[in-house]
């Protein structure tokens, strides 16, 4: 209760110590690429490094819909906007890493790669997905958009079901991480049921 009640009255500043969390391990990362602790791939490193934490945001931003209700805490749902937003941000970095430092920055090379490689075509799809979810966050678009805006929102269950298999699908060796992060999708999917028995016509994207 005492939590609770803080985190009512201090909600900006929750939201703060959010930005920061979210913040964190780029300025990890960015330390790490300075001091060269990247390891013999650093390329490759860099990029499951942010795609890993755009996906551990996305499971996070699903998980607070959950959590509000199981401890009705309504209010954490002000939190799922920025923590969105955050996903967005790591899976651009991600993009851009592997397009800059892997593709040399070509386009052609790019969708190339898109078009050839199915795991990279899901995480492609993902991304547009994202971004029309990010540009769309906003109070004014939603506003403007009305019953369509939860329409187009609702598309973020497609991709908690693309961003994991576009990792398991990446993946050589090693199988197991990816396989828990697609059971933990499938199991905050899971919570939705009735919801996602009539998606993407559901009214609520909780």
């Amino acid at each position: 209760m005492i939590i609770k009640t803080w985190l009512v009255k201090h909600i900006s500043q929750f939201k703060l110590l959010l930005h920061l969390a979210a913040a964190a391990p780029l300025c990890w990362l960015a330390w790490q690429t300075y001091t060269e602790q990247l390891g013999g791939d650093p390329v490759q490193y860099l990029t499951h490094f942010t795609g890993k934490g755009g996906l551990n945001l996305l499971l996070i931003t699903l998980c607070v819909s959950p959590l509000a209700k199981a401890m009705k805490w309504g209010f954490l749902l002000q939190t799922r906007r920025l923590l969105g937003l955050w996903c967005l941000a790591y899976a651009l970095i991600h993009v851009g890493i592997f397009w800059w430092l892997d593709l040399i920055g070509r386009v052609d090379l790019l969708l190339s790669e898109v078009i050839k490689r199915p795991y990279i075509s899901l995480g492609a799809l993902a991304l547009m997905i994202l971004i029309a979810l990010g540009i769309t966050s906003f109070n004014h678009l939603r506003r403007r958009m009305g019953r369509h805006w939860q329409r187009l929102h609702n598309w973020v269950y497609l991709v908690a079901i693309l961003v994991p298999v576009h990792y398991y699908w990446s993946v050589r060796s090693g199988l197991t991480e990816p396989s828990i992060y697609i059971l933990l999708a499938l199991l905050l999917l899971l919570l939705r049921y009735r919801k996602l028995l009539h998606w993407p016509l559901t009214k609520g994207i909780g």
